[in-house]
């Protein structure tokens, strides 16, 4: 990924946080017939070191694996319209552009086909996205026969991450006047619009 050194992301906390608010991507791999691409939610350690998820097993993708594989999280994105700069009245030297954040996570994709390895991962993954809300649905809710029959129909997948590289295109190489501009036009645009303003704003 191509990233100026004005956007590039280098806390690690700040792009785990990212990571994780995330919490899915599109993992993309090399085929014989091309790139090939399936989204999916997922989980994280501490160290971006390891990512953890899971697909169908009638998705033949995972038959690939061991291989290089790469993860896209796409954090947010949003249209930035050059009216919005104060620096337009001075010679009207402006164009449109995108901001955007996102993250890239490279390493060897490798498959765990066992059991309770997937049954972990689900539960794992539940357990965070569940633990937030005041009556929280857990894996051992749903009956064990039940739950056993979704295990068997999918596979693990964990991505052993050798190389993180986070980008956020937030007007930086802007003046604090047009970066101003941007977020009370993002803000008035709303929407998805919002979440990147948000983060101009931090």
């Amino acid at each position: 990924m191509y990233i100026p050194a004005h956007f590039r992301e280098e806390q690690p906390e700040v792009v785990l946080d990212l990571v994780r608010r995330t919490a899915f991507g599109h993992l993309v791999w090399s085929t014989d017939d091309g790139p090939s691409s399936t989204p999916l939610p997922f989980l994280v350690d501490d160290a971006m070191t390891s990512v953890r998820a899971h697909l169908a097993r009638a998705n033949r993708l995972w038959h690939l694996a061991p291989c290089r594989a790469l993860l896209i999280v796409p954090i947010g994105d949003a249209y930035v319209s050059p009216s919005w700069y104060p620096s337009k009245a001075d010679g009207g030297r402006v164009v449109p552009t995108w901001n955007y954040e996102v993250v890239h996570l490279t390493g060897e994709l490798v498959v765990h086909d066992d059991p309770a390895w997937i049954h972990r991962q689900i539960g794992d993954l539940t357990t965070w996205h569940e633990s937030p809300r005041t009556d929280p649905w857990a894996v051992e809710d749903a009956p064990a026969d039940f739950v056993g029959g979704l295990v068997r129909a999918i596979v693990g997948l964990e991505l052993l991450v050798e190389r993180v590289e986070a980008k956020r295109k937030l007007s930086q190489n802007r003046s604090d006047a047009d970066r101003a501009g941007v977020v009370r036009g993002l803000r008035a645009d709303g929407g998805r619009s919002e979440s990147v303003a948000d983060a101009m704003a931090h």
